[in-house]
C-alpha cells in the first residue's frame, strides 16, 4: 500500500512515542528525527483549528536542514480546546491536575493538526474529536497524575492511558486523534501526495 510513496525518505519529525506508534501501524517505512525545544508557540487571535496546523507547520520549518530532494517531512502537533482555552502541555504536577479538573465532567475539543512538507510543497490539515469526560474525583486525578506523569500530553492525559479507561464517556470523531495523530485521514492524504 501506499506505493506512491517509494521514492520518498519518509521522516516523522516527533518526540511522540504515541505519534511512532501510529506512523508504523501504516507499514511504512520512516525515521524519526526530533530536535529539542521547537517552538511551539503561535499568533494571537487565529482560531482553534489554526493554532494545531499553525505549530505543525512552524515545526516543519525548523526541520528544513532535513529536507533533501526526496525527503517527505511529517510533523504534528495538538491541542485541547474547551470554553475559549487551549490546554496543551502542562508545566507540572500542579498543573495537570488542574487541566483535569477543569476537563472533568465536560465534552472538549482535541484538535491535531498535521503537516507534510517535501522539498518544493507543503500541506496541512487539522482533524477534530469530541471527548466527553465523567466527573472524575480529585483522588482519581491525583492518581493518576502521579502514576503516569502526563507531562508530555496536551490536555494533561493520554485517552490510551488508565485516565481513559476510567473517564472517557464518549468520543465524536477520531480516538487516534485524541491519541496524537489522525492516522486514517493521514493515510487519505498520503494517498494523493
Amino acid at each position: 500500500m501506499l506505493n506512491n510513496l517509494k521514492n520518498y525518505h519518509i521522516l516523522l519529525a516527533s518526540n511522540s512515542p504515541r505519534r511512532r506508534e501510529l506512523l508504523a501501524g501504516l507499514d511504512i517505512e520512516y525515521d524519526v528525527v526530533a530536535l529539542p525545544d521547537v517552538d511551539e508557540s503561535y499568533p494571537e487571535g487565529i482560531g482553534p483549528n489554526d493554532i494545531p496546523t499553525y505549530i505543525a507547520c512552524q515545526k516543519a520549518n525548523a526541520y528544513q536542514s532535513h529536507i533533501q530532494e526526496n525527503t517527505l517531512l511529517i510533523t504534528a502537533d495538538t491541542i485541547v480546546w474547551l470554553d475559549g482555552v487551549v490546554y496543551g502541555k502542562p508545566t507540572d504536577e500542579e498543573d495537570a491536575v488542574n487541566m483535569l479538573k477543569i476537563l472533568s465532567g465536560k465534552t472538549h475539543q482535541v484538535i491535531t493538526g498535521v503537516c507534510l512538507t517535501t522539498k518544493d510543497h507543503q500541506h496541512s490539515f487539522s482533524v477534530v474529536s469530541d471527548v466527553s469526560f465523567a466527573i472524575l474525583s480529585e483522588e482519581e486525578i491525583r492518581y493518576y497524575v502521579t502514576k503516569y506523569k502526563p507531562y508530555d500530553k496536551a490536555g494533561s492525559y493520554g485517552v490510551q492511558e488508565w485516565i481513559g479507561y476510567i473517564g472517557v464517556k464518549e468520543i465524536q470523531g477520531s480516538f487516534y486523534n485524541v491519541m496524537g495523530l489522525p492516522i486514517q485521514r493521514l493515510y487519505q492524504e498520503l494517498k494523493q501526495i
